[in-house]
């Protein structure tokens, strides 16, 4: 009873322009959006052609290694955060609630005696195309989903008003208030 990953075998396709390497299990993709780095776990060795990469274990036993999958699927990352970058947008719902930036500073009014400021880290964008709405990119996924999971926990969305910040596509279980 052997389960093979069915996504690690699939190989990625490698956009035009996005140059990669493999050297001494680190794995490295540049593109239009910056240069980025990935240590690939040393069970796995990583084949690229002109066109496509294909993560492949060094031995047989590693094909039922979990690792594999999650493998292949942090190069697929890398490969569409150095082409096309991911992006992330957050709503702010509630009176009074606003989000303003300056410079690398995220400024968000949601409802306590204090201003919030949140300092952006350097490899993301952060802008707030309207007052309640945030939009967040960035070429590192992990990155953009810690940044955008720290900001949402300021103010989490409540079950009463939908009060807070949630992501756009996110659904809120609404709850009725007290019956008189």
């Amino acid at each position: 009873f052997k389960i093979m990953s069915r996504i690690a075998r699939n190989s990625i396709k490698i956009p035009e322009n996005i140059s990669c390497k493999f050297e001494n299990d680190i794995f490295s993709a540049k593109g239009k959006l910056g240069e980025m780095f990935l240590k690939i776990n040393s069970l796995f060795k990583v084949d690229l052609t002109d066109a496509e990469i294909l993560i492949l274990p060094k031995e047989d036993k590693d094909k039922i290694n979990p690792i594999w999958g999650t493998t292949r699927a942090h190069v697929a990352n890398l490969i569409i955060g150095v082409s096309e970058g991911f992006t992330k947008t957050l709503e702010l719902s509630g009176t009074g609630y606003r989000a303003s930036i300056s410079g690398s500073k995220l400024k968000l009014q949601v409802g306590y005696s204090h201003d919030i400021d949140f300092e952006v880290p350097k490899d993301v964008k952060v802008e707030c195309p309207k007052q309640n709405i945030i939009k967040i990119s960035s070429s590192n996924k992990d990155l953009l989903g810690a940044v955008a999971a720290k900001i949402r926990s300021y103010r989490k969305p409540e079950p009463f008003k939908a009060k807070g910040i949630k992501y756009e596509n996110e659904f809120i279980f609404r709850k009725e208030g007290k019956k008189k």
